[in-house]
Formats: C-alpha cells, structure tokens, sequence
C-alpha cells in the first residue's frame, strides 16, 4: 500500500492539460422558457461571489454552479446567469424566486 498523498500528484510534460480545468464545453438545454446554453462551473473554478436567480442565495467561490444564456443570443456577460445546479434543474418545477430575509427558512 501507497502512502496518502495530501497535495495533488503534479502533471508531467508529456501528460494532456486541461484547456479550462473545472469547466465543461458548453451545450444547449431545452426548457419550458426556450433554449438556454449551459456551462458547468466545478469548484476551483469558481472563483466570484453570485447571486442565483433560482433562490435569490449566495453562490460562493469554490461552488460548484451552472452558467446559463439564452441560446440566440452570443453569451455576453449581461445575459449569463450562475445557477446553483439545484436551482437550474428545478426551475421548471419553481415558481418565480422570491427574496427572502437571512431569517427566513432555506427552504419550505
């Protein structure tokens, strides 16, 4: 048995690098609302604060998040939205978000 490593194993050269790591190609969802292009954010990616149209709640860095736009549009920065994953696949099942106070329940 192998001692346990705490620190990632470090790439050598020969070995393939992720282009973006932590963030998947894009790809088109159909919804109720239309098609939306959606990218997945995984944790060290993460790297901003958001906030999720879904819950009206913090997406903090190192969050694991989806970002999605319109699918006719070209993406620009005012279009996109960051998810938590979550909220983006129950948005078909939600009513429109309601912002809560930091007192109120999560979820209910």
């Amino acid at each position: 048995m192998s001692p346990r490593r705490n620190h990632p194993r470090r790439r050598t050269a020969d070995e393939p690098q992720p282009d973006r790591p932590g963030i998947t190609e894009q790809r088109v969802q159909q919804w109720q609302d239309g098609e939306w292009m959606v990218r997945s954010i995984f944790g060290a990616a993460a790297v901003k604060t958001y906030l999720c149209p879904g819950c009206l709640q913090d997406i903090r860095p190192g969050v694991a998040h989806v970002v999605a736009w319109p699918a006719d549009g070209w993406g620009d920065a005012a279009d996109r939205r960051h998810w938590h994953t979550g909220c983006w696949r129950a948005r078909d099942r939600r009513g429109p978000g309601v912002e809560r106070s930091r007192n109120a329940p999560r979820y209910g």
